[in-house]
């Protein structure tokens, strides 16, 4: 029981405090520091025995080898890839089903929602936290990349949410299951007693937390003035052999190691233990910062007499499981540990094999005295004879070669047997890997073993979704909290408001599907919507045909396909009908105007040809004047002239009335063109 000199009240103050370890004497932090060590200490024995296993299955995905020196010095020494063979199959098919669309986040809308209110808050808050994940936290994606290829080693992993008020952002950060210290024996995560996450801090890192007040200032404390000591216990050594490292030494650059833990602490002395956030220095057992394990009074449940009836801690870690634990311990178990004995086997098989093979082709064998040669190794190189002292008959009977047999058909055999059954457990057979199963094999029977062979993958991958709905409810919690009244995001500046964060948490979910597991079952099951669809009522067409484009993986899709409700409806069938008619009347009217037009311009060009005519027979006869007759003939001329004047300039005015009438027409055919109806 821990017992201090002095007691805090958990109010608001205490709540929204940084750091409280001012609150208490150098005594009660010592102590405090010795409680957060202590129980470390004990989760840590706890779980010795898994951590045994686990070094052992990441050393056989790493393909670490041991020296050997059995049965002989320099013996065959190879690590068969199962491990690794299965991890890489699960991570390739788990990592692009589960992020594949550039929206992993959906808000759900449940109920009704008739002026669409609802649906526009879900898909506000939908596009904003993606953005968190794919754009704002910038190592969110590479993460759960690292994690979905740790799972299916190590069982389990864990990802740490929480706002970093340093970068302004939420922060989703993955935790290796090394590196989270739990009792092996918790129920579960939420309700471990204790959760310690093991630290590496730079001087720097540690220096900065003192200068905004996170930490207190221990800057003349005795290992913060001296370097650093490195973490020291089997799970660094083993680490470090498996890197190629040699263990550091301590200098300025090594990084110090910090135990942040998150536990229950009577320090009120009402009889309940609050929740806090303890964090030390592993090596000095130096408690820096301790900070209430709650963001709200809200969280806090009383009675109605105003005791304490229930506090609940804000969680912080969601725990990713690739196969639960069957000993119903809180680590889960991965391929390592499920095909830990067996790859072993088949390593001691595989080197067998080898050393066989290596005593069979090597020559060696035993010496009689009558063999007449100089002692110690020979070697033979083609087209090479060595001379001795001996007959052939002499060599033949004193040379014994060592009698040893090729390598066995039956170890061979239960090579395979082993190699079948271990892919049979990890899911990782010759058709889910890509190869052929046989030219003979029907495609429907390759679907269905494709189909089975995806089973063991389908339940992992709803583990995983449903870990991720536990991680994004825990955002959406912290943007509830920290975001401010209207937030800007994303390249087009949309907005997000802290309204729309007021609702069920309960109702985000990740937007993969948890029952598809391949993109070509995805196609085929957008394929199979849109025909259905096509021919049934009832279906959101608008939301199928997106749905389908998604399947396809394109990009843009709102450019692409921006809807029948912002695209203008397409012309009545009839109408184009009866507007192709007019057309074709008005192209029949436009040709007898043509051929009319044109008549009148050769008309009018005769009439000017027999206009110049007649006043040159007219000028001529002027000129030839003499009599009474001669006058009558040139008075004649010219009212033939005036006659075909007046005639051409009624033509003309004929093809200006039919060009003006030309223009209007088409003037008004520009204004109530084929589109009006």
């Amino acid at each position: 029981m821990l017992k201090l000199s002095k007691k805090i009240v958990l109010d608001r103050n205490t709540i929204m405090a940084p750091n409280l370890t001012d609150r208490f004497s150098d005594e009660d932090l010592q102590k405090i520091g010795q409680h957060v060590w202590e129980g470390y200490d004990r989760d840590e024995q706890s779980r010795t025995k898994w951590r045994m296993r686990t070094q052992a299955a990441m050393d056989l995905a790493m393909q670490v080898t041991k020296e050997k020196n059995f049965p002989w010095a320099g013996c065959s020494n190879v690590t068969f890839p199962l491990v690794t063979i299965a991890t890489l199959q699960f991570h390739s098919r788990a990592y692009p089903a589960i992020i594949n669309t550039p929206d992993i986040v959906k808000y759900k809308v449940i109920g009704d929602d008739p002026t669409g209110e609802l649906k526009a808050r879900a898909d506000r808050v939908s596009r904003h936290m993606s953005f968190q994940c794919l754009e704002e936290d910038t190592a969110w994606e590479e993460q759960h990349d690292r994690l979905l290829i740790n799972l299916p080693i190590v069982g389990c992993a864990f990802k740490k949410t929480y706002y970093d008020g340093t970068l302004g952002h939420n922060v989703s950060e993955l935790v290796l299951a090394q590196d989270l210290v739990l009792d092996y024996y918790a129920k579960s995560t939420e309700t471990a007693p204790r959760k310690t996450h093991i630290i590496p801090m730079f001087r720097n890192d540690v220096y900065e937390r003192v200068a905004v007040g996170t930490y207190r200032d221990i800057l003349e404390e005795p290992w913060y003035t001296t370097y650093a000591r490195p973490l020291e216990n089997v799970t660094t050594a083993r680490t470090d052999q498996r890197h190629g490292q040699t263990p550091p030494v301590g200098d300025e650059d090594t990084p110090f190691t910090f135990l942040e833990q998150c536990l229950y602490m009577d320090l009120d002395g009402d009889g309940y233990r609050e929740p806090y956030i303890a964090t030390i220095e592993y090596s000095s057992r130096c408690l820096v910062r301790l900070a209430c394990g709650i963001d709200s009074v809200d969280q806090i449940k009383r009675t109605t007499s105003g005791r304490i009836q229930r506090i609940e801690p804000t969680q912080y870690y969601t725990k990713y499981t690739f196969i639960p634990s069957p000993d119903n311990g809180i680590y889960d178990v991965g391929f390592g540990m499920l095909l830990g004995s067996l790859n072993e086997s088949v390593n001691s098989l595989l080197n067998q094999l080898i050393d066989a093979g290596t005593m069979s082709n090597s020559a060696g064998g035993f010496l009689g005295r009558g063999a007449k040669i100089r002692g110690g190794a020979y070697t033979f190189a083609p087209l090479e004879w060595k001379r001795v002292d001996s007959t052939g008959d002499d060599l033949k009977k004193s040379i014994f070669p060592l009698p040893v047999r090729e390598p066995s058909n039956v170890l061979f055999q239960l090579l395979g047997l082993l190699i079948d059954y271990t892919n049979r457990i990890s899911g990782a057979t010759e058709t889910l890997a890509g190869e052929n199963p046989g030219q003979n094999t029907p495609a429907e029977t390759t679907q269905t073993m494709v189909e089975q062979g995806m089973k063991i993958y389908a339940a992992i991958f709803k583990r995983v979704w449903r870990s991720m709905k536990e991680e994004f409810k825990k955002q959406y919690i912290v943007n509830r909290l920290f975001i401010p009244d209207v937030k800007a995001f994303g390249p087009n500046a949309e907005k997000v408001l802290r309204d729309d964060y007021m609702g069920d948490e309960n109702r985000i979910v990740p937007s993969a599907d948890p029952n598809v597991v391949s993109e070509k079952q995805k196609l085929s099951q957008a394929t199979m919507i849109k025909q259905v669809a096509a021919t049934t009522p009832g279906y959101n067409l608008p939301e199928v045909e997106r749905q389908f484009l998604r399947a396809l993986r394109v990009d843009n899709i709102e450019q692409i396909y921006p809807g029948p409700d912002k695209v203008p409806p397409l012309p009545n069938p009839k109408v184009m009908v009866e507007q192709l008619k007019v057309q074709a009347k008005n192209y029949a009217v436009d040709a007898q105007m043509k051929k009319f037009a044109l008549e009148l311009m050769e008309q009018h060009e005769l009439n000017a040809a027999k206009i110049l005519q007649l006043e040159a027979q007219a000028a001529k006869l002027l000129e030839e004047a003499g009599g009474v007759s001669t006058a009558n003939e040139i008075a004649s001329f010219k009212t033939a002239i005036d006659a075909m004047r007046t005639h051409n300039d009624a033509v003309n005015k004929q093809i200006e009335l039919m060009m003006k009438s030309k223009e209007l027409a088409n003037e008004s055919q520009g204004n109530n063109g084929p589109g009006v109806q």
